[in-house]
């Protein structure tokens, strides 16, 4: 069954599909909004980083209690509530275009609620589709999810030929509120009793427990965690590569940006297709490869075009790995557990994709764009391996 039959299957998770798309394309267009707002205002590269960190750093520092909240009330009454917050957070942001220090607390805050929104969205999949349905379903989310994401720098260009800063925010605010009358239409989908009579604390310190516990969650959370500390460098090393080692310009840097988004599309419309026919652990690895692969080779790109198939077969993997991780998770752990588990993984990966921001910014400045990516790809190889290793001597046990 393709992404067609699920889609169909399921009113449930065509309304999550949907809501988690309007979202994520307005998303993409405020992201694109604030930065260009905070370089007009401040002209300062440091102030653009900071409100970077603001929205992939600090989620991560509460990760252990953003999939508490799911997993203690029920997840439909959860996802509305966020993604009522996130409007009301964002409009506020349009109508004030308060200074730096006041927007990055509500950027801050936002990607607070956006990270518990994602951690009970992902534990909800499995309770929409049948089991045999998780490959692709996740496929599907993933397709709809990151391919209106990668359109929405292009859509936000448009958008700025008729309507300002403030404007597109208010479109992004629009997109939340949208995404919440979607989600009224899914079913209940109530938290399990275990939880009655314990403290938020207590429930996120056993999902810290958990995973230490369960070693196949925690190989694979580090795991992916050290891939990301390491490739997550791209973003930072891309420009320089682009402008400097391949004597392009600013087109050049974002067509080399945009290749990730172009295989992510990909490859999550093969692995609608294709992806049950992969054991999850062997589709991981994969994508942990290929991702890394990807980065170590476009160090050694010769041209702007090799750069960008190399970039685009580095989306291709990161979509196998994105697939793999979330239906492997939904299988094997617990459904009272399952919202501390994705808080916890995707906190400690923006935590990662900070730390590769810091030392791979630190790393170009004493070397350059090549070797920074040659850098990248190797240690994400050596990481793949680890992990490999690991789950396959767990296998055999």
């Amino acid at each position: 069954m393709g992404a067609v039959g699920v889609l169909r299957g399921s009113r449930g998770f065509r309304r999550l599909f949907a809501a988690r798309s309007v979202s994520f394309l307005g998303d993409s267009l405020g992201l694109v909004a604030l930065l260009l707002f905070v370089e007009a205002e401040t002209g300062a590269a440091l102030a653009v980083a900071l409100l970077l960190l603001a929205g992939d750093f600090t989620p991560g520092l509460f990760g252990a209690f953003a999939g508490v909240v799911g997993d203690r009330i029920d997840l439909r009454k959860v996802m509305i509530g966020c993604d009522l917050a996130q409007g009301v957070l964002v409009a506020a942001m349009a109508i004030a275009l308060p200074p730096l220090p006041i927007l990055l607390v509500l950027v801050a805050v936002r990607s607070l609620v956006a990270q518990v929104f994602q951690a009970s969205s992902r534990s909800a999949v499995p309770a929409l589709v049948d089991d045999e349905q998780l490959e692709t379903a996740n496929s599907t989310l993933g397709a709809g999810t990151n391919g209106l994401d990668a359109i929405g720098p292009l859509i936000a260009a448009a958008l700025f030929l008729v309507v300002d800063v403030r404007g597109i925010l208010l479109i992004d605010a629009v997109t939340f509120f949208a995404s919440a009358l979607l989600l009224v239409g899914l079913p209940s989908l109530p938290p399990s009793n275990e939880h009655s009579g314990t403290s938020v604390f207590a429930n996120a310190k056993e999902g810290l427990g958990y995973i230490w516990r369960a070693k196949a969650v925690r190989v694979i959370g580090l795991g992916f965690f050290a891939v990301v500390a390491f490739s997550g460098v791209d973003d930072v090393a891309m420009v320089f590569l682009a402008k400097d080692e391949l004597d392009g310009g600013d087109s050049s840097a974002a067509i080399l940006y945009a290749g990730v988004g172009i295989g992510l599309v990909a490859g999550y419309a093969l692995l609608t297709k294709h992806a049950t026919r992969f054991a999850m652990p062997v589709l991981l690895i994969t994508g942990f490869a290929i991702s890394s692969l990807g980065n170590l080779f476009t160090g050694l790109a010769w041209a702007i075009w090799a750069a960008l198939a190399l970039q685009t077969i580095r989306g291709v993997g990161i979509a196998a790995l994105d697939v793999a991780i979330n239906t492997h998770l939904q299988r094997v752990v617990p459904a009272g557990m399952l919202g501390r588990v994705f808080g916890n993984l995707y906190g400690a990966i923006g935590l990662a994709a900070g730390i590769s921001y810091v030392f791979g910014g630190l790393l170009l400045e004493h070397t350059d764009a090549r070797t920074t990516f040659v850098a990248a790809g190797a240690g994400g190889l050596l990481a793949t391996a680890a992990t490999a290793i690991s789950l396959l001597r767990r296998a055999r046990r």
